[in-house]
């Protein structure tokens, strides 16, 4: 790969502004950072071949964890190294919604297919059990609420009503409130991350926010009783390349949310019709929410008022549509995101450091990232795990 490739890359997979990288030819830093580069990231000559950033670990700059991919502990054996998908489709109410519904969940099996995520579902066929879609719901989630490292993905597709301050997702059968699913997953410390499809999912954000959960919702408050289309945006989003705005073979959480928002809000101009409907995110516990409104493209473009915008822990937790991961240790994954973490401190001090010290600063932490790759892809290319 060229060295302008290369450079493209990184600013792409890193969020780097032009700025913060020095592209003239006769910088020895950059030239350094190419070579040592060389040496391992053949595979970004491939932009087909994904590269894994779910994952949770301790950083070192913030202290605080992000999630992380690795083994799922279930009875002591792991089914699957890439997480847990749980999807489940409400009550419909009417045939119309019912065959909307049921095609949004068939995308996201899909997108479990590919990304090898274990895929369990309530409601999208009809299933011979005693137990109410509720009370599996909550049997599944208080087995798989553990301190396992891999991701586990809530994903509600349906209708939902809010009255007496309680917001509810509506199931076939008993309804689950945002407190029955705050109640299941107490204690949990697995990255958790909940996808609310359904209207007046807003108040389920601040019900479900902290420490390694990422919160989706169609609403950003409860009053938002319409029907929600954001489902069916994200459905698309979520398994479709286009989503991926980094540029590095996955769509993250975070990017099929912008893309979804962005589907959601050209549908309401396109019909000259007001949106009823305005989806946010949190992932970083302060049960706030944000909007797509504040981010261009994955960065943010606009200050939170008080506290930090969300988003970057959703930038880590990913599906690969086009297939396979690159096999990484669980040690590697660890580094990796300990890097990545450190990069964005680099990228937040960029009007305080000088371009010298700049160059200085990302070398290493880009020669760290050289040899991750050039592990995992030797790895991959002679079959071991």
């Amino acid at each position: 790969m060229n060295n302008a490739k290369l450079l493209c890359f990184f600013q792409k997979r890193h969020r780097l502004a032009p700025e913060q990288l020095t592209t003239a030819r006769g910088s020895w830093v950059t030239g350094l950072v190419i070579f040592g580069c060389c040496l391992g990231f053949q595979v970004v000559a491939n932009a087909q071949k994904p590269n894994a950033k779910d994952i949770t670990s301790e950083t070192e700059a913030t202290g605080e964890l992000v999630s992380e991919p690795g083994d799922r502990e279930r009875g002591g054996e792991a089914k699957s190294s890439a997480g847990k998908l749980v999807l489940v489709i409400g009550a419909a109410g009417t045939e119309e919604f019912g065959v909307a519904f049921a095609d949004w969940g068939k995308r996201w099996q899909t997108v479990a297919d590919q990304s090898d995520l274990e895929f369990v579902s309530i409601g999208l066929e009809e299933q011979q059990t005693e137990d109410s879609d509720r009370d599996l719901l909550r049997k599944i989630l208080t087995s798989e609420s553990g301190n396992q490292a891999t991701p586990l993905w809530l994903v509600l597709i349906g209708h939902g009503t809010y009255a007496r301050d309680v917001a509810k997702f509506n199931l076939q059968g008993p309804d689950v409130s945002a407190a029955d699913l705050a109640k299941w997953m107490n204690g949990s410390k697995r990255p958790i991350v909940i996808i609310n499809c359904a209207s007046a999912s807003g108040p389920f954000v601040n019900r479900l926010s902290g420490p390694q959960r990422v919160i989706v919702t169609a609403t950003r408050s409860g009053i938002e009783q319409n029907y929600a289309r954001f489902g069916d945006f994200f459905s698309k989003a979520i398994g479709s390349q286009a989503s991926d705005l980094d540029h590095d073979g996955e769509v993250s959480v975070h990017e099929a949310f912008l893309r979804a928002s962005a589907g959601v809000r050209m549908f309401y101009e396109s019909e000259d019709r007001i949106a009823t409907e305005h989806a946010i995110i949190d992932d970083n516990g302060d049960g706030k929410g944000t909007p797509a409104s504040m981010f261009r493209g994955v960065r943010p473009n606009k200050k939170a008022k008080e506290g930090k915008l969300d988003g970057p822990a959703a930038l880590r937790i990913t599906v690969t549509p086009a297939g396979s991961r690159l096999p990484f240790t669980q040690a590697e994954l660890k580094q990796r995101s300990e890097i990545e973490d450190q990069i964005d401190v680099l990228r937040g001090r960029l009007g305080e450091l000088d371009q010298q010290a700049l160059d200085a600063a990302l070398l290493p932490l880009m020669l760290r990232l050289a040899r991750l790759y050039r592990e995992a892809e030797t790895r991959e290319k002679t079959g071991e795990n």
